[in-house]
């Protein structure tokens, strides 16, 4: 059985990069590992739903959400404040 949510990405090392994949049903981890691997500087190659892969605008949408929450959790570890004066104030939380 295909998994929901699948996707590929690269993780670099020193001298060699390796691509990998991770797999899952439920869509919020997958936006939170979308969102591990934008901290982390990983490339990703595709996100697939259902084993097709996700066309342009959901794929951007997917990256442009976990962006959000990475941002988001910048800015309230940066500033010491709480999620709900992140969103009051910046508006990154999705």
């Amino acid at each position: 059985m295909l998994p929901k949510y699948s996707v590929e990405y690269t993780t670099q090392f020193r001298r060699h990069a390796h691509t990998n994949h991770y797999a899952t049903d439920d869509p919020v981890a997958c936006q939170e590992f979308v969102e591990e691997l934008l901290e982390r500087g990983s490339g990703i190659h595709a996100i697939k739903h259902e084993g097709l892969e996700l066309p342009r605008p959901d794929f951007d949408r997917i990256v442009k959400t976990a962006a959000a929450m990475l941002a988001a959790k910048h800015v309230c570890a940066s500033l010491g404040i709480k999620p709900e004066e992140e969103k009051f104030r910046f508006g990154f939380t999705a």
